[in-house]
């Protein structure tokens, strides 16, 4: 086992009265997450944001372990936390306190409250594995659970005449992994749509993450973003990460159709939780 080589990055929460006068580079520091996926490394971004973390481990020819993290000041990284992980590459296995976990691509899991010892690993270096990480406080300890794709609880919304048919996969909900707070899943948009979340909502008693992939490198999502009468935008490009308040709408556009990871934190973990912001009141 090697320990993993890493890069950290902390992320501060801004005041939606001072994000209104943020210039594009000032936006992006501060809310995209530019590099999730590096060989060999894991990357993580932890955001003031419901204290939430955003990662990848990209495991290469040796397994990569989830060391201490500064930020939180506990002696290990799962101490008074909770870990999602979906496999976004080639197949791999996580090894939790030595228990292994096969997960090929689009497969997910769940680590509880309490697990000292996390790794990964790719099946073939050559095609690694890219293990997605989200991570939130925690206050009891829940089992360790394998969610395979076809497993997740499936929701097909959306319409072609609205470009936004899309299908949601559950993975980590409190009626079936038995989470604190962190719930997590993805959403694959059909080819000739490319609208998701629309019409767009906020809500405010908790924080989400995007991670938008199986976006073609030349296309672009426009994730849109702030109060519903401020808004703006981010240019995000495959495999990038979005950190989305709480007071924020969060929706986006691609210039062709994508995929996306997302990840709520907060006081409530009710998938449907959330403030409309009807299309006719944004501005």
């Amino acid at each position: 086992m090697t320990s993993a080589t890493r890069t950290i990055d902390e992320r501060q929460a801004a005041h939606p009265r001072d994000v209104r006068g943020y210039d594009t580079e000032t936006l992006r520091q501060d809310f995209l997450i530019e590099r999730i996926f590096v060989p060999g490394e894991v990357t993580l971004t932890y955001s003031h944001y419901d204290r939430m973390v955003v990662g990848g481990a990209t495991p290469a020819a040796k397994p990569l372990t989830l060391d201490p993290f500064p930020p939180t000041g506990t002696p290990f990284f799962l101490a008074r936390r909770e870990l999602g992980v979906i496999n976004l590459g080639g197949a791999g296995s996580v090894a939790i306190d030595g228990e292994r976990f096969d997960l090929p691509n689009l497969d997910a899991l769940y680590v509880g409250l309490g697990a000292k010892e996390v790794s990964f690993a790719s099946a073939d270096p050559a095609n690694p594995a890219k293990f997605y990480l989200t991570s939130a406080p925690a206050h009891r300890e829940a089992k360790h659970q394998l969610i395979r794709k076809d497993d997740a609880n499936t929701i097909h919304l959306g319409a072609s005449e609205t470009s936004n048919k899309r299908t949601i996969r559950q993975y980590i909900m409190p009626n079936s992994t038995g989470t604190n707070q962190l719930v997590m899943g993805m959403t694959a948009l059909e080819p000739g749509s490319v609208w998701n979340s629309m019409p767009c909502h906020t809500h405010t008693r908790r924080m989400e993450a995007y991670l938008y992939f199986n976006l073609d490198p030349a296309h672009r999502v426009f994730h849109f973003m702030g109060e519903p009468q401020q808004t703006r935008h981010l240019l995000v490009a495959n495999e990038q990460a979005v950190i989305s308040p709480n007071w924020s709408i969060h929706c986006g556009c691609g210039t062709s159709n994508y995929s996306f990871v997302w990840a709520m934190a907060g006081d409530n973990v009710e998938f449907t939780d959330m403030d409309a912001a009807p299309v006719e009141t944004l501005r």
